[in-house]
């Protein structure tokens, strides 16, 4: 019988964000809620997780203590404030280096295995992965190729040296982790991803906190009689919060508020009053509601007091704010596009649009807000459609490929010492 070993210890990569930081602006988003969930539930399975990341102000401590059996380490590479993510590549190998000394302080043998976040972590994770001689899983989150295929009118395509950089360390990772099927065909199909090599394993939503209840409207400040479109997220051209503002002289009822709730990131921050303008531009500045990002209780509160959250993004390897609306049993319109298809049920927990045209959104929109008991259906499909997602099975395929991938390279190692002895 196979013993299929845990890792004792695992070391976390995540370069270009912390996830101590606030999601919804910057480049914290997603990724940062995934790596936060799953690392407090793989150390309640018992394995020991330690997440190195990039320091991005001088008072941080080197180490923090995110929760029992997980820890935060800021490496020091680069200046502190000021450092775009597009910048951050000539700055691995001073992150690496500070990854490498870590483990260098301790007795040989300290992690059993790497997981990098990113393509910028999984160039870190290659080079660990070589010295340390353990496994290394690598999630991607996003693929320059796809984001590139569906960029947004105007925005930045993804550099040529993320590309490389995506190919080299999907090539040379022991374990691919994609977030839905659609993904992993991205992976094979865009990447030679080995299909062998890689897996599904879907995101989760915290169902202790994302979960049906009473509106708050008055606390957030929200408009109590309209009908509240709510769009979650970091202000970016990806996102397209801008085709719902797009949306509103197409739709049909008045009494409709769009509110945005997030941060310029990536290339909004060219320019971060753009939706802003757009609303004067159209005459709907009365009807759209900028809140600043919202944590917790707040966030939750947010999507139970809204009709309907829109996702309208150019592209998602998942989609973390469409569960948990649903979780919250808010209906979600989204984008026909990446993970989104999974994250959402069409016609039983949201509904689901092609394109970003915003007569297409408005339509969608109105036909949902003019339907209450429709709403009201599509709310108890969300609830239970989000029930089938959590943090816990997500850890726990995680760690099934993880033992995999300790098993596959303990086989390996003792093949080549019995082929040297021989």
């Amino acid at each position: 019988m196979v013993e299929w070993p845990t890792p004792r210890r695992i070391a976390t990569l995540s370069v270009h964000t912390s996830p101590l930081e606030q999601p919804g602006t910057g480049d914290a988003g997603g990724m940062n809620v995934y790596i936060v969930e799953v690392s407090k539930r793989l150390a309640r399975l018992g394995v020991e997780v330690e997440i190195f990341t990039r320091a991005t102000r001088s008072e941080l401590p080197p180490v923090v203590e995110m929760a029992p059996g997980v820890t935060v380490r800021h490496v020091t590479a680069g200046p502190y404030e000021g450092l775009a993510k597009e910048d951050l590549p000539s700055q691995l190998c001073a992150f690496a280096n500070g990854v490498l000394r870590a483990e260098a302080a301790h007795p040989p043998g300290r992690y059993d295995l790497i997981h990098s976040h990113y393509w910028l972590s999984g160039q870190v994770g290659w080079l660990a992965r070589e010295r340390w001689g353990v496994p290394h899983v690598h999630t991607a989150h996003t693929l320059a190729k796809v984001k590139n295929r569906w960029l947004a009118a105007g925005d930045r395509p993804e550099p040529k040296a993320r590309v490389i950089g995506e190919e080299q360390v999907i090539a040379e990772s022991d374990r691919l982790v994609a977030n839905t099927h659609f993904e992993f065909q991205d992976l094979v199909s865009c990447y030679d991803a080995s299909p062998s090599r890689t897996a599904v394993v879907q995101p989760g939503v915290d169902l202790d906190r994302f979960r049906p209840g009473p509106s708050a409207r008055a606390r957030l400040g929200l408009p109590p009689a309209d009908k509240i479109v709510a769009f979650v997220g970091r202000i970016q051209p990806l996102k397209a919060p801008d085709v719902l503002i797009s949306a509103l002289p197409f739709m049909t009822d008045p009494a409709v508020t769009v509110v945005i709730c997030g941060g310029p990131s990536g290339s909004g921050l060219d320019r971060p009053t753009a939706l802003i303008e757009l609303a004067a531009s159209l005459g709907v500045s009365d009807r759209v509601l900028f809140l600043p990002p919202q944590t917790g209780d707040d966030l939750a509160a947010l999507y139970r007091s809204a009709d309907v959250v829109a996702v309208p993004s150019y592209s998602e390897s998942f989609g973390l704010v469409a569960l948990e609306a649903q979780a919250c049993g808010t209906p979600v319109v989204a984008a026909a596009v990446g993970g989104l298809v999974t994250a959402v049920r069409d016609g039983v927990s949201g509904m689901l649009v092609d394109g970003h045209d915003p007569r297409d959104w408005a339509r969608a929109l109105d036909s949902l807000l003019a339907a209450p008991r429709h709403l009201a259906a599509l709310a108890e499909g969300a609830a239970a459609h989000a029930a089938g997602f959590s943090w816990d099975r997500t850890a726990e395929g995680l760690l099934r490929i993880y033992r995999a991938a300790v098993l596959e390279h303990r086989a390996m190692i003792a093949a080549r010492l019995e082929a040297y002895a021989w």
